[in-house]
């Protein structure tokens, strides 16, 4: 039976990383690909980490229904296209979408059913630790991403669920064994 998980966290925590482990080992799920209006980070491919549109694109999308939620973050806009979602969900596939806070409460609206992990770091400065050693935001960006990650650990009571990434294995089996359990009922 199709269903809908939504994984959120702040930028830096590790959703990308602990996800890509996820799917390698179960790849019957369904990773969304979203649409950004930033640029591509090095090493990204478009259609495979994000698609990459103008602003005026992203805005037509907005306007057409296109998106199943959308988000402003970091200066950026970032969205769900609604077909793909819909239709691996009607096909009866587990779809995870990988998206920001405000996105996250806007599929909570559409569908309620949506079972809502939230990641955290270990503590703030081990997040800001990890965002620096990516070094692939400018300093503003990074001040903005840290700024945007104490409000959003402030919600993490909203989700169904919240995993601290402090030991990467312990995180990626506890996501497991949230969403096979889930599953089972």
């Amino acid at each position: 039976m199709g269903a809908l998980i939504v994984l959120t966290g702040p930028s830096g925590v590790g959703k990308g990383t602990l996800l890509r482990s996820l799917i390698q080992r179960h790849p019957d799920l369904y990773l969304s690909v979203s649409v950004t209006t930033r640029s591509p980070r090095p090493g990204e491919i478009d259609g495979k980490n994000y698609y990459f549109v103008t602003r005026n694109v992203f805005e037509r999308m907005v306007a057409n229904g296109e998106l199943l939620e959308w988000a402003e973050f970091a200066g950026n806009f970032y969205g769900t296209p609604r077909y793909a979602v819909e239709e691996q969900i009607r096909c009866g596939r587990r779809v995870i979408l990988e998206i920001e806070l405000q996105g996250a409460r806007q599929i909570r609206k559409t569908f309620p059913d949506a079972l809502q992990i939230f990641i955290l770091p270990p503590s703030l400065l081990e997040l800001e630790y990890r965002i620096r050693s990516r070094a692939q935001d400018s300093e503003d960006a990074i001040v903005r991403r840290l700024q945007s990650a104490r409000s959003e650990i402030e919600a993490a009571n909203e989700f169904d669920t919240c995993i601290v990434n402090d030991d990467f294995a312990k995180a990626l089996d506890r996501i497991e064994e949230t969403l096979f359990a889930t599953a089972a009922c």
